[in-house]
């Protein structure tokens, strides 16, 4: 029997990952435009916040995605059904745009007088220094000159850790994990703990509809090409095709060898 709603699952992540958007771009923006931040901590913070907030309105319509990386694992894994995948994805990008819209709604005046200070052409590769409050960027104007497979570690490693500990807090297996009322937080706190680790080289992605969506929005209203990093596909490799392949290797790696070895410790143990 079907024990689930489709258009609860599509809700559910609609409202997630507008949430998730609006608060964690949101404050990238504030620190830009504003110096609202001074600290990538004070930034990761309220991404934790944003993905409390988000899994604590939503877990009861979707399993709290927000994120086609963790999602595509559950499908591989057999922790959801692939009938449920497109629904998850649509939902988590048209929050995600939603959310990107929205905050181009709030800051767009700021973000217009801020180029303009700062004599910053949108389109340019100097208005990436606006853009970045969209999409990420492993290369800044002013920053360090970083390759396109470092860029791809990074991302693949951050996106593997943060999977990897979703599924630890949340399957059974794990006789250590949080209860359900606190697994959020947690999860929340990796995440902000994960940027505060990686976005200084790759403003820590880890989520391809997180990044694509902004992104979009950030090209509709002017950037133009400066929305997508480099002629050579960064944007691609990087952070849509690197999340993805990290989520999957978390998926399997906590399926065929973390969870055996815990199912194995519970039976010794008792």
């Amino acid at each position: 029997m079907k024990n689930y709603s489709l258009k609860n699952d599509f809700l559910g992540e609609v409202i997630g990952s507008f949430i998730l958007v609006l608060f964690g771009t949101g404050a990238v923006a504030a620190a830009v435009l504003y110096n609202a931040h001074q600290s990538l901590f004070q930034i990761g913070i309220l991404w934790a916040f944003a993905v409390m907030f988000g899994i604590y309105m939503t877990r009861h319509l979707s399993n709290a995605h927000f994120n086609p990386a963790v999602s595509i694992a559950m499908v591989l894994t057999k922790r959801m059904s692939v009938k449920r995948l497109p629904t998850y994805i649509f939902g988590q990008f048209i929050g995600a745009f939603l959310g990107g819209l929205t905050v181009y709604g709030v800051y767009g005046s700021s973000i217009e007088q801020y180029e303009a200070k700062n004599n910053i052409v949108r389109g340019t590769f100097e208005s990436v220094t606006t853009a970045k409050m969209f999409g990420e960027y492993y290369n800044q104007p002013g920053g360090y000159a970083l390759s396109m497979p470092l860029a791809i570690a990074v991302e693949t490693l951050g996106t593997f850790l943060l999977v990897l500990i979703i599924f630890l807090f949340t399957e059974g297996a794990n006789v250590g994990r949080p209860n359900d009322n606190t697994a959020p937080i947690l999860i929340g706190l990796t995440v902000g703990s994960l940027l505060c680790l990686f976005a200084s080289i790759t403003q820590a992605g880890l989520n391809p509809t997180r990044d694509f969506a902004p992104r979009l929005v950030a090209w509709m209203f002017g950037w133009g090409s400066a929305a997508f990093p480099d002629s050579s596909g960064g944007f691609f490799w990087v952070y849509i095709l690197a999340p993805i392949v990290g989520g999957i290797l978390a998926g399997y790696f906590f399926t065929l060898v973390l969870e055996p070895a815990m199912k194995k410790q519970k039976e010794l143990m008792k």
